[in-house]
């Protein structure tokens, strides 16, 4: 199984880098890509989840009431991408299940961000996948972290996928600057190794960010916009041709807990 997942969120990333971008830009550019990966899912019939901070989804609910309308699963980034409280684990489930009449059991942190596991039990959450167990310079080093899934107190832990070997991720990243050809190999041997692959991505990657207000490094822009489009368009053809089946978060915890 496929496990697609996309973070969806207010486009802030300029504001790491010193860059200027307004709120709504924020919305907007992050609104019309995910509107280009829904038509790329339902080109392929591909079912995936979509991790929304609330601020997003509530400045974006006609995209919200589409996805879940398509078959995907909506589950919780917290309340905001730049801003966490303990309390906004538990306040974020809530505040999407109120405003789309879903059931939300999945979380996953803002730039996979550590958090008390306790705390997310105590949320109400049946899953969290906000770890990619790798090595990241300046950012994370989960190297003893299990590569696959597994249980913590009562929530299922799903790191993001990566290669058996030297633990290579196959992150968004990855997606981007690696040769399409290598990409596709690291994951056929992760699908060989694990039966599961678990990658994921965010809608303004899909949406043309080029802009020099917003400073941001080549390589997180690297075939972005349209080139991104085409490239994921590609990519889930070729999982397709393989054989390969597309699943939420959901459905893959009641395949495993069967």
């Amino acid at each position: 199984m496929v496990l697609l997942s996309f973070d969806i969120e207010e486009f802030d990333m300029p504001l790491e880098y010193k860059g200027e971008i307004s709120f709504d830009k924020q919305i907007s550019i992050s609104q019309h890509g995910l509107e280009n990966i829904l038509n790329i899912l339902k080109k392929h019939g591909a079912k995936a989840t979509f991790f929304s901070t609330v601020v997003f989804a509530e400045n974006s609910k006609h995209l919200i009431e589409r996805l879940l309308n398509e078959g995907h699963e909506l589950a919780s980034h917290t309340w905001f991408h730049s801003e966490f409280e303990d309390k906004h684990l538990k306040e974020s489930r809530e505040k999407l299940e109120e405003l789309f009449s879903t059931r939300v059991t999945g979380l996953r942190m803002p730039r996979m961000m550590p958090v008390d596991e306790k705390e997310v039990e105590k949320a109400g959450y049946s899953y969290n996948s906000s770890i990619n167990p790798t090595f990241l310079p300046g950012r994370y080093n989960n190297l003893k972290v299990p590569r696959t899934y597994f249980k913590e107190g009562n929530v299922m832990q799903v790191p993001a996928s990566v290669s058996p070997n030297f633990r290579i991720p196959l992150f968004w990243l990855s997606f981007h600057n690696f040769p399409l050809g290598i990409y596709k190999k690291l994951a056929a041997d992760v699908l060989k190794k694990d039966k599961y692959l678990n990658i994921y991505f965010h809608p303004w990657e899909f949406s043309s960010i080029k802009d020099e207000a917003f400073k941001l490094p080549g390589f997180t822009v690297k075939n972005s916009g349209k080139e991104m489009v085409e490239r994921f368009d590609t990519f889930l053809g070729w999982l397709k041709e393989k054989g390969h089946t597309f699943g939420t978060f959901q459905e893959f915890q009641k395949q495993i807990y069967a």
